[in-house]
């Protein structure tokens, strides 16, 4: 048996640099981290004695003879693409929900060609999950979706990701002294709107507007190294609160679908009670709110956003990882 465990991310900084439409072109990079909460994968080969071939557990049971049979896009996919032949039982958890804008499809997706590999006795390195998660989501199941959450989720921790003309990507650690680590993390909230989406309908939306949009995408862009020199230096941290909100108002204009006027009360309520920038967390529409906010400030921010859900975390360093190996034998 094998168990994976992947963990969301938290993007800060040059979402929609990472979609082809436009580093293609222009090059990209974001700025984000993996946090303290985790999709699982347990993935075990499924003994010869029952009338389905394989069994597929998330939020449905799927009990099917034939891998084309199964109705879950990214397992089929995967089982596809790593040749699968004996029966698999595979299992789903996670600590956050799905479509909520903190990559759990890539998540996802990482961690089920994680486990799906450890079965068949080969381990991967990030490099190699991350470009064939985004294989399987780009190429194989044709989704708008950018490469920033593949690559967060494989890798882990907290990084400037880049994005070349040519496809590659670069993965570059922020290593930050401990105090001011600490700083950074102290002064972050997330908040779950109650609401999910599908991100790759807005994404779509994003994608088409990509031309359009050469000014607020290349801001977007140059923001990502005004954010990790702030961070890297002993200049007041505020200063990445106030870059976190101009990326929010640029953000929230590259389409209509990307906010709503529900999530523009919650962001102004946060701000009127004392947080410095907020967004939100995806391709938008709906899922968790981040907010930056000074630890004196924040009971108010709490108070402020009351009927909402916050959810405390930290960073994580460790990116997808094999948590149990083992006898895969059957």
């Amino acid at each position: 048996m094998i168990i994976s465990r992947t963990p969301f991310r938290i993007s800060f900084f040059g979402g929609g640099t990472d979609y082809p439409a436009w580093y293609e072109d222009h090059g990209g990079a974001v700025l984000s981290t993996t946090i303290d909460k985790y999709c699982y994968i347990t993935c075990r080969n499924l003994p010869p004695f029952f009338e389905h071939k394989h069994r597929i557990v998330y939020s449905i049971i799927e009990n099917v003879k034939t891998i084309e049979e199964i109705k879950h896009p990214a397992v089929r996919a995967v089982l596809q693409m790593l040749e699968v032949e004996q029966g698999v039982e595979i299992h789903h958890d996670a600590d956050l929900p799905a479509r909520s804008g903190i990559g759990s499809s890539s998540a996802f997706t990482v961690g089920i060609l994680n486990s799906v590999h450890a079965l068949r006795h080969r381990m991967r390195t990030k490099q190699q999950l991350a470009e064939e998660a985004i294989h399987v989501e780009r190429d194989m199941l044709a989704e708008s979706v950018g490469s920033q959450d593949q690559v967060a989720c494989a890798y882990g921790g907290l990084n400037r990701i880049s994005f070349r003309r040519d496809g590659r990507f670069a993965v570059e650690p922020m290593i930050l002294p401990r105090e001011r680590l600490d700083e950074f993390q102290d002064h972050l909230m997330l908040f779950f709107t109650g609401f999910s989406r599908y991100a790759s309908t807005i994404a779509a939306a994003q994608i088409e507007q990509t031309p359009k949009r050469l000014s607020e995408l290349t801001r977007m862009h140059e923001m990502v190294e005004e954010a990790k020199a702030v961070l890297a230096s002993s200049d007041d941290i505020r200063a990445f609160g106030e870059l976190m909100d101009e990326s929010w108002r640029l953000k929230r204009s590259l389409t209509e679908k990307i906010s709503t006027s529900d999530i523009d009360a919650i962001h102004d309520a946060a701000r009127g009670a004392g947080a410095v920038g907020g967004k939100l967390l995806g391709a938008g529409g709906g899922g968790f709110m981040l907010f930056f906010v000074p630890p004196e400030r924040q009971a108010s921010v709490r108070e402020a956003l009351g009927s909402l859900l916050e959810v405390g975390f930290r960073f994580d360093t460790t990116g997808s990882q094999i948590m149990y190996y083992g006898d895969t034998a059957s």
